[in-house]
């Protein structure tokens, strides 16, 4: 009896206890059911962003931008490698730690030239706290990457070593030639200058990696999860000559240290291609020192004063109201306009159309283009939309301005506006705007959009190539082209810019002196500027040069002020010989040909005959032929191999002489 009570007792409790695990199975598995219940109905984005983007994320992997280029192929603007350098102390066996620490703080020691216990102590601190991302150093070149990789530990790899490595690309300006305000910038949120223009092409397409959470603020990438790789920009080859660009930044900077100026700009424009050559931006940051930081060329509009009396006159030429023969009476150079008081500040009489430009007369100006236009002054205003002159350039650069020219639907417009504007004020443009109306005339009436771009090339490949772009086919008509090119020829020979004359360059231009902010209290502030083309029979180069706020007891018109730059960028960048003779043509240093010729030669002077220069140096004879007034045109390098006029031959003024030259 007692035994069936024992057997009873222990069935009911393992019946109990089957009980109780086939209780907890059931909810268990009702749990497990239900959840999934849940989870079907759950939003995926939801369990990714519970589960999955706690600890994991993707990373953008950053395309190396192209190389910017000059137009010789000399690098502006590159992006090179930078490499930074993490530690996974979790990977690192405490043994090889252990043997291998003392050496590796020697090793960093030497590298960075700190203390071994500076290096010992933190990487101490980091292995007892098994840092998965520790940062080491940021910043290396390749040189510097190549070497630490190879220390003890880190040469074992990241498995074994704990050694990570983080890629990153840095732009750096590869010149000095051409400052930041030029070659400008691209951050992602703002861009400028011609990293900004020209960003679609060198920015590439960025790639993607998997990022694993370390800590609350640590993500280490995971290598062996699928990467998209990044593909690289294209490399830009911008217009941009760097020894136009170093001539003009010398002479502007020359000028605005010795005229103790705020800001001045100089653009050159290659004149049967439109590209820009030197585009140069100098502030003053401190006394003498100055800084291209900011593109006035572009970003500021100023009313230019007398170097528009060539955009006035010119649309009176193209209507034929003036001609060569055209004359004007400026009094006294006073005269009073609608109440306005106009005068040019020298002199008086009767000029010529020419003299008009030469002596650069606001009266003169003024009242031929009140005379003619007064009537009806959108007939003058339409010349100027023509030219573009109302209009905002479409070019690759960002931030360029939008003109503005006061006109008869304007509230500030009156009768004595149009004379205004003839003369260069009621009007604000930007000087790139101003040296491609310039450029225009010196390329025979065809103006031409600014370039700034020449070839974009992928992989070595060209895959675009710049052609000049045409943006008004013809300006106005060859006869006024020519006259408004020999007026300003003249103007250069013996008018406002004479002190720049040298015979060895014809040189065509205009100068301006301006008043700005002339309605504030105050002492009087100027623009001093210059514009023109060289050499002005056959043009090759656009110039323009803006120099403000000069010191005027020192002084501050175009001519004396911004002129002489023109003249030495002119000077230095256009040479006839192939040598370089720029120091005798600025210097207007002449030496007598008769030292140079055989004995008993008669030398071509005012009527004279040809000598015999064959068997000379080309260097030394081409200079003193055009010293003597001639035209020279050569071909070849050394000495003189072929004359023609030949020996004896009567010359006459201007005569062109032609010479072959030979080794």
């Amino acid at each position: 009896m007692t035994k069936m009570n024992d057997y009873d007792t222990k069935r009911k409790k393992t019946l109990k206890w089957g009980y109780l695990f086939a209780g907890v199975a059931f909810v268990v598995f009702v749990i497990f059911l239900a959840r999934i219940i849940v989870l079907q109905n759950t939003n995926v984005e939801e369990i990714k962003n519970d589960y999955i983007n706690k600890n994991y994320r993707t990373a953008t992997l950053k395309a190396a931008r192209g190389n910017l280029y000059a137009a010789d192929g000399s690098i502006l603007a590159t992006t090179v490698m930078r490499y930074d350098i993490y530690i996974d102390f979790k990977t690192i066996k405490d043994s090889v730690y252990d043997n291998n620490i003392a050496a590796l703080t020697d090793s960093l020691s030497n590298m960075f030239d700190k203390p071994r216990s500076y290096f010992r102590a933190r990487l101490d601190a980091q292995k007892k706290k098994e840092n998965q991302y520790y940062m080491l150093v940021k910043g290396l070149d390749f040189d510097q990457y190549d070497r630490i990789r190879n220390f003890p530990i880190f040469k074992k790899g990241k498995n074994r070593g704990g050694f990570i490595v983080d890629r990153n690309y840095k732009r750096e300006l590869a010149t000095s030639e051409i400052g930041a305000g030029t070659i400008g910038m691209d951050n992602g949120e703002y861009r400028s200058g011609l990293e900004g223009a020209f960003s679609k092409y060198l920015s590439g397409t960025d790639g993607k990696r998997l990022e694993q959470r370390v800590n609350s603020s640590q993500w280490k990438p995971i290598d062996y999860w699928k990467v998209q790789e990044p593909v690289d920009g294209m490399d830009v080859y911008t217009t941009i000559d760097l020894r136009i660009q170093d001539i003009a930044h010398s002479a502007l900077e020359k000028q605005l240290v010795h005229f103790n100026a705020e800001h001045g700009s100089v653009v050159v424009m290659e004149t049967k291609t439109g590209k820009v050559r030197a585009m140069v931006n100098l502030r003053r940051t401190e006394p003498g020192i100055y800084a291209d930081a900011y593109n006035y060329t572009m970003k500021d509009n100023i009313e230019p004063g007398s170097t528009f009396k060539t955009v006035s006159l010119l649309a009176a030429m193209d209507d034929g109201f003036i001609d060569e023969n055209t004359t004007v009476n400026v009094g006294n150079g006073v005269w009073t306009y609608a109440g306005q008081r106009i005068s040019d500040g020298h002199g008086g009489g009767t000029y010529d159309i020419s003299d008009v430009l030469a002596k650069s007369s606001n009266v003169g100006t003024a009242k031929l283009i009140t005379k003619f236009y007064e009537d009806k002054p959108q007939v003058f205003l339409d010349h100027l939309r023509k030219w573009k002159l109302f209009d905002k350039m479409d070019i690759e650069i960002p931030g360029i301005t939008k003109p503005k020219i006061v006109t008869p639907d304007n509230k500030r417009w009156n009768r004595a506006t149009l004379a205004s504007i003839a003369y260069g004020y009621s009007s604000n443009i930007n000087l790139l705007q101003l040296t491609s109306f310039y450029n225009g005339i010196a390329n025979h009436g065809t103006m031409l959009k600014p370039l700034f771009i020449d070839k974009i090339v992928k992989d070595g490949k060209v895959i675009y190539q710049a052609r000049p772009e045409i943006m008004v086919k013809k300006m106005a008509s060859d006869k006024a082209i020519r006259m408004m090119t020999d007026a300003l020829t003249k103007a250069v020979e013996k008018g406002t810019a004479k002190s720049i004359f040298t015979p060895n360059l014809k040189m065509a231009g205009k100068t301006g002196t301006a008043r700005f902010e002339y309605w504030k209290a105050g002492p009087m502030k100027y623009r001093a500027s210059f514009a023109g083309f060289y050499p002005s029979d056959n043009p090759k180069y656009t110039c323009y040069v803006m120099v403000s706020e000069p010191d005027t007891s020192i002084g501050f018109y175009g001519a004396s002020v911004s002129a002489p730059v023109f003249k030495e960028i002119a000077g230095k960048t256009f040479l006839k010989t192939p040598q370089n003779v720029e120091k005798e043509m600025l210097a207007e240093h002449r030496v007598d040909l008769s030292k140079m010729v055989e004995p008993n030669v008669k030398i071509a002077v005012n009527g004279g005959v040809m000598p015999n220069v064959t068997g000379m140096t080309g260097k030394n004879v081409i200079p003193q032929l055009e010293n003597l007034g001639y035209r020279v045109e050569y071909k070849g390098v050394g000495k003189i191999r072929d004359q023609f006029p030949s020996q004896g031959t009567v010359m006459r003024k201007n005569q062109r002489i032609y010479l072959t030259l030979q080794k």
